[in-house]
């Protein structure tokens, strides 16, 4: 049973959301927040496997209450739901602790894959946020970023991460195995100069 909480200031849209994933089989909304401020009371209680996070909160927005639950919740599994798609707003979620950031116009079937995902340890994103983060990272490097260029392969690796694949789909789409992509993680993050899959994408889009 994966447990998901949701803060949004949209009642309307909180209920639908509650209401189908309360609808699915493996899956249970624990609780909705109209602002940040109220999660920040209670969410820690309920301690949900999974949140739902809106940037355009009335008070304190997403991107804020994000940083002060993950200081609380280290292991809190954070999705941004919003119709910001601008490179800034991606990259402050990620550096805040987002752990996935997608539009809020995606079909209901897609964000429940993307909460199974990101509760496997993915990093969902919707796939136009996926090509500004790829941009983000033709950029830097065209800017001649201070860091070893990656290899085409390298590249497509983290092209998958970006777009939140699992270990198992990246293998399974390029064919190798899993301890290959171990390897080609430990040249990226070596080459980067990072520790995680965040901070490898916030690298790029921190130069944007």
């Amino acid at each position: 049973m994966i447990t998901v909480s949701i803060v949004d200031d949209e009642k309307g849209l909180r209920d639908s959301i509650a209401t189908f994933i309360n609808g699915t089989a493996g899956f249970r909304c624990v609780a909705t927040y109209p602002s940040a401020e109220t999660a920040l009371k209670e969410l820690p209680s309920n301690k949900p496997d999974v949140v739902l996070m809106d940037i355009n909160l009335g008070g304190m927005n997403g991107i804020q209450c994000v940083q002060k639950l993950k200081a609380v919740l280290p292991d809190l599994q954070i999705i941004m739901l919003t119709v910001y798609e601008d490179t800034d707003q991606i990259f402050q979620a990620l550096a805040a602790g987002a752990t996935g950031y997608l539009l809020k116009r995606l079909s209901p079937a897609k964000l429940l894959q993307a909460i199974r995902d990101v509760h496997a340890g993915g990093s969902p994103m919707s796939s136009s946020i996926a090509r500004k983060v790829v941009a983000s990272f033709q950029k830097a490097h065209r800017a001649g970023e201070k860091h070893q260029a990656l290899s085409p392969r390298e590249g497509m690796v983290l092209d998958c991460l970006a777009k939140g694949l699992t270990y198992k789909q990246i293998a399974d789409q390029l064919g190798i195995s899993i301890d290959t992509i171990r390897t080609y993680l430990r040249r990226i993050y070596e080459k980067l100069h990072v520790h995680s899959r965040t901070e490898a994408v916030a690298k790029y889009l921190r130069v944007n």
